[in-house]
């Protein structure tokens, strides 16, 4: 009986320390430092030559391109900036009407900017895909006639669009009008599925105004009339969470993920306010936290912003103040 007690102490006591060990060379995993943003007072370097109001701005980062999109009486509706300022040119088209939403997609093969037309005219009501020149590619939707129909497809007002790395798309189409949906289509422009009802519940919209893609697999939509962030499974569609606290003074206009995808940049238009909110790594989204803010000025109302991922900076189309503004992280 003795031996029997004396090895299961030392079986307790090997275990002990070996569980002291472990924890011993455990080291915790480090939380995200908060970024800290200041404003580029050199970009661009002719500010004068924002001739209309910004609505959209999109960052090409592998070829360091900033795309305006603007609109206004006899303007230019893309105006084409380096990272630095520089201004390059604009383009030359008469085949947008109102832009709203901008996004370049851009990988090591193919180069695109994609821009939704909220107009009411002949060339409204659609989605366009342009290359890096402002050479016309093709057009979703419609054009000039406001609907809903998957087939073929039918917009109204699209807020915006987002398109993955593997060619996937998805579109927020209400900006007003008659849809309050979220649709994900396949490169060949099927629809893979989509959340299309009006209303406060789960997977409903009142102007969804805003849409991007992590890269865990999660889709992150500005239900701005609701005055919350839904998120959705990429795959699936199926709704992951909310996230409304953050937004009880003015609801998110856009969404953007920062370098490292550790926080989330929003901006709300009403309150001219940027926030920078956490983001979780994978799984529940839990609750809205925000780390940071950069209060504007009264009636600067940012509208739509973007980030570029290789530095960092983000940018602004701001309505009131009629021009784009670059932050860049404060080191």
């Amino acid at each position: 009986m003795a031996r029997t007690s004396w090895s299961r102490v030392f079986a307790v006591a090997a275990s002990v320390l070996g569980m002291l060990l472990l924890l011993n060379s455990y080291v915790p995993t480090k939380k995200p430092a908060i970024p800290h943003y200041q404003l580029d007072l050199k970009w661009p370097k002719n500010s004068e030559l924002f001739s209309g109001q910004p609505f959209g701005v999109a960052v090409d980062p592998l070829l360091s391109l900033v795309y305006v999109a603007q609109r206004g009486e006899n303007v230019s509706k893309v105006l084409v900036f380096t990272e630095d300022g520089l201004f390059l040119g604009a383009w030359n088209t008469s085949t947008i009407e109102m832009p709203h939403g901008i996004f370049a997609a851009n990988n090591v093969t193919h180069q695109s900017v994609w821009i939704t037309d909220v107009g009411k005219g002949l060339y409204g009501h659609t989605i366009k895909q342009y290359d890096p020149s402002g050479k016309l590619v093709q057009v979703l939707g419609t054009a000039g006639k406001a609907g809903k129909a998957l087939n073929p497809l039918q917009f109204d007002q699209p807020a915006e669009v987002c398109v993955d790395t593997n060619g996937e798309i998805y579109i927020v189409d209400g900006d007003g009008g008659l849809n309050n949906r979220l649709l994900k289509l396949s490169p060949d422009l099927r629809v893979l599925w989509m959340h299309g009802q009006k209303g406060t519940g789960r997977t409903q919209f009142y102007i969804p105004h805003s849409v991007t893609v992590d890269s865990v697999g999660r889709v992150w939509v500005a239900d701005r009339g609701n005055n919350r962030i839904q998120v959705f499974d990429k795959d699936s569609g199926e709704w992951l969470g909310e996230w409304k606290s953050c937004f009880t003074e003015d609801g998110p206009y856009s969404v953007r993920l920062t370098t490292g995808e550790n926080f989330l940049i929003v901006v709300q238009l009403t309150i001219s306010r940027v926030n920078i909110l956490a983001v979780p790594p994978i799984g529940n989204i839990g609750d809205c936290i925000i780390v940071s803010q950069i209060q504007l000025a009264d009636g600067v109302r940012p509208h739509l912003v973007d980030v570029n991922v290789k530095t960092g900076a983000f940018y602004v189309a701001e309505l009131g103040s009629e021009q784009v503004q670059k932050y860049v992280p404060h080191k």
